[in-house]
């Protein structure tokens, strides 16, 4: 099955990709490095090299790209903070809905006077969910939603945003609005790195964060090893 991966910082620290053949394409936005393997490309929405923070990420970019390598399906992991104290960090979710409003939009139709109706297709998620049972097992139908960044969201942010969804995120608000403006069908995968912030008497910070990154490792890496069979 042809299908694009996008992922973040899990995929970043990931092994699952090693091998994959190298490359890049120039899109109208800007430069995409990519991975390659047989029927599958993955991209990493942070960049190559130096990782870019959440909000100078070039989504557009990195979206054309996906569409102009002749990708229709796209699947994509996100590190995510949990909004509920029985969504606890080690889960792996799917959202089918978002929350993008305290963010600027990201967009194709910069100069016309259109927009796609938003959405998450999740048309691989039940093919995929079935392939990895009993193995992994993955709460679906949450609701995303989405802050600017690069710092983590205030416990008054939190008190708020609780009240909107599940799970709380700095990319895929943007993500799922390019791929409908392209057509593509976003398909999304996540894993609960932490609570956000005052949710179970949590703080965050970066180096917290990235602690707990890279205490899920091993795990994301089996998972994301899964995935990629099942869609093969």
């Amino acid at each position: 099955m042809t299908v694009a991966f996008l992922g973040g910082t899990s995929i970043a620290e990931s092994s699952a990709f090693s091998g994959w053949e190298s490359g890049e394409i120039t899109t109208e936005f800007g430069r995409t490095f990519f991975r390659k393997r047989g029927e599958h490309v993955v991209v990493n929405r942070h960049g190559s090299g130096k990782p870019l923070p959440a909000h100078a990420i070039d989504h557009r970019a990195n979206i054309r790209a996906i569409a102009d390598l002749g990708f229709g399906d796209v699947v994509a992991f996100s590190s995510v903070g949990s909004l509920r104290p029985g969504i606890t960090p080690g889960t792996f979710v799917s959202c089918d809905d978002y929350v993008g409003l305290a963010v600027g939009p990201a967009t194709f139709f910069d100069r016309e006077l259109r927009g796609g109706a938003p959405g998450i297709a999740n048309n691989l998620v039940p093919e995929i969910i079935h392939a990895l049972a009993p193995e992994f097992t993955v709460a679906t139908g949450l609701t995303y939603v989405q802050t600017r960044g690069p710092r983590f969201e205030t416990r008054a942010e939190i008190r708020i945003l609780k009240e909107w969804g599940d799970v709380v995120g700095m990319t895929a608000a943007h993500e799922a609005d390019l791929c409908t403006e392209l057509g593509l069908r976003y398909n999304s995968l996540g894993i609960v790195d932490n609570f956000a912030n005052g949710i179970e008497g949590t703080a965050i910070d970066l180096e917290k964060f990235m602690g707990l990154v890279r205490s899920h490792q091993e795990r994301v890496d089996r998972f994301i090893l899964r995935v990629i069979e099942a869609l093969s």
